[in-house]
């Protein structure tokens, strides 16, 4: 961390420690005895620019602290591609390409990312055919999740909602109908960000 200001050491070492009850910036501010809530504000802005800290765009207290710094653009993995609609591509983890893409557009360690391209209507307006999809890797997910799910042998990008043990798919279309996932499904990542193409 030497290439790190003293300042944002201790900040970030803050961040650390409160992580499940993250503070407001005046708390940091009091903590580290700084004067100006704009100071604490510049410092944790130059710890995402250094790969640092990763902040959720729609919730600035929900963060993670990197061990490894990211560096500013990372190439990501574009596997197979999942279509949006009632038949979807078996992701069979064969690598299509490597695109760069800047890390402070990718809300946590870009070493969970990969990316797929959309196919199909079923999410349309959010997710349009051809659409670059950033998703993270993760096998749970949030009831009103957009996912990326294999459902009987089909690669699926549908939105999850849990009730009890029952899982539904559902499209953003109004066109389609939602419907129960088959015992056959698991899910195999959260999308987390759409990069329009057209």
């Amino acid at each position: 961390m030497s290439e790190i200001h003293p300042t944002q050491e201790a900040l970030l070492k803050l961040l650390k420690d409160n992580i499940d009850a993250p503070l407001t910036i005046r708390e940091l501010q009091s903590a580290l005895n700084i004067s100006s809530p704009s100071t604490i504000q510049h410092h944790i802005e130059q710890l995402e620019k250094k790969g640092y800290l990763k902040r959720n765009p729609n919730n600035p207290r929900e963060y993670k602290i990197l061990q490894t710094p990211d560096k500013a653009v990372v190439y990501l993995n574009l596997y197979g591609m999942a279509k949006c609609g009632p038949r979807g591509f078996m992701l069979d983890g064969n690598l299509i390409d490597r695109l760069p893409i800047a890390s402070r557009l990718i809300s946590f360690s870009t070493s969970e990312a990969y990316l797929l391209e959309a196919k199909g209507d079923s999410m349309e307006p959010k997710i349009q055919s051809s659409d670059i999809l950033i998703i993270q890797h993760k096998k749970a997910a949030d009831n009103g999740d957009i996912v990326v799910c294999v459902n009987d042998s089909e690669v699926l990008i549908k939105r999850f909602h849990k009730y009890g043990k029952q899982i539904i798919l559902q499209s953003e279309n109004s066109a389609y109908e939602p419907f129960l996932a088959s015992s056959d499904f698991r899910i195999e990542g959260i999308v987390r960000g759409i990069i329009r193409t057209n």
